[in-house]
Formats: structure tokens, sequence, C-alpha cells
């Protein structure tokens, strides 16, 4: 067990953060470095962004995959039908008719005014451009936008805060959010945070947390 009172305590806290929860790139083997990479994480992300569970949205993803259907032309040439089909394989059956409408319109959009994702960015004058350029996508809002710029400060140039999840666990593990870097190194511990908040904290998990010893409101006989 590590001693909070530790005057390495904070670094501590942030190398098992690090070391129990991946990025969800890394967990679902999608190479951010690489272009096709950032655009399987752009899709990964929209299905991220709605009410529905990780778990189903990673499925989902991996489900696109299996298909081959992992590029902007090839979303468009499966049609409305076969995207439906392959979401309600993953398990995204509450979101099967809109997600599959939008992800057309999205593709269809990405291509005609941009190209691609990497020229979103190249396009952008900074962050908040970028963000604002995402967010005129049909359905891609708030939540779709922090969740695909999160894990790209370590491959784009992004100043962006972390999100409300990422915040609450911190403030459960007494992290301060000025401790957490930037680039490459904060998306990494704002993804271990929000991921400890939706596995652990949200379903008060406190008994098997990775990190409880370092947490302010751990419930003993969770």
């Amino acid at each position: 067990m590590y001693v909070n009172n530790d005057m390495n305590t904070p670094k501590i806290k942030i190398e098992v953060l690090i070391s129990n929860f991946p990025m969800y790139s890394e967990e679902m083997g999608i190479k951010l470095t690489e272009p096709e990479g950032r655009f399987k994480w752009f899709l990964a992300s929209i299905l991220f962004g709605a009410r529905i569970s990780e778990k189903i949205a990673m499925n989902t993803y991996k489900t696109f995959e299996r298909y081959g259907i992992l590029s902007p032309d090839k979303i468009l040439d499966a049609g409305w039908d076969e995207l439906v089909r392959i979401l309600d394989e993953g398990g995204y059956v509450r979101y099967d008719f809109s997600t599959a409408t939008k992800l057309l319109e999205i593709m269809k959009r990405l291509k005609e005014e941009y190209g691609s994702v990497d020229d979103i960015y190249a396009r952008a004058s900074d962050t908040e451009d970028l963000e604002r350029r995402l967010k005129e996508f049909k359905g891609i809002g708030e939540v779709t936008a922090q969740v695909f710029l999160r894990e790209l400060r370590g491959v784009w140039r992004i100043r962006k805060g972390v999100s409300e999840k990422a915040k609450e666990a911190a403030r459960r593990l007494d992290i301060k959010l000025e401790d957490l870097g930037e680039g490459e190194e904060l998306s990494r511990i704002e993804t271990a945070l929000v991921k400890l908040n939706i596995r652990y904290c949200k379903k008060r998990k406190c008994e098997v947390c990775p990190v409880s010893d370092f947490c302010k409101d751990k419930v003993i006989g969770s």
C-alpha cells in the first residue's frame, strides 16, 4: 500500500493510473501516429459519443474492423442497411438507425469539404477552431469532440481542458489539475481518469479498484 503523505505521491498515483488504464486507442489496437489510425479513432469516437456503454462502443468498432469498413469510402459504399447490420451485430442496437444515418452524413461531408480527418486539423487555426469544425458535422457534439481530441494531444498540437469525468476522478484522488502535464502525458492521464470514473467510481466498485488506496471517497464494504 502506498502512503499518501509521501512527497512523491502525485507521481506515484499517476504512474499507477497509467499502468492500469491504457488509452482506448491502444486498447483497441489503433495507431494514432498513422493517418489511417486517426480516421479509425474518429470512427471510434463517434461510437463512443452516444449514451451507450464503452464496452458496446468498443465491440461495435471491432465489428467494423472485422468487416474492413474503416475508411470514409468503405462506409459510404456499405450503405445504410449494411451499417445498421454491423451496428446491430456490435450491440449498438439502441442507436443503430440514427448512427447509420449519422455516419453516412459525416463521411459524405468529410470527403466533400475536407478530404480526410487530417485535413480538418490542417485547416484549423487553433484548438478552438478545430473543435468548431468538428462540431459542424451533424451528429458530432461536445462529447464526441472531447473523446476524439483527448487522445490526440500527443500527435496534434491541442490545448484543451480535461473532461468533467476526469476532473471528478482527479478530485477523488486528490490529484491537482496542474500536475497533469501536457501532450501525450496528459492524454494518458485524462483517459486513465475517465476510465477510472466509468469503470469503478460510478459503480462504487471501491474494493476492487486498483487505485482505491489513494481515494478520498473510498466506500468500505462496497
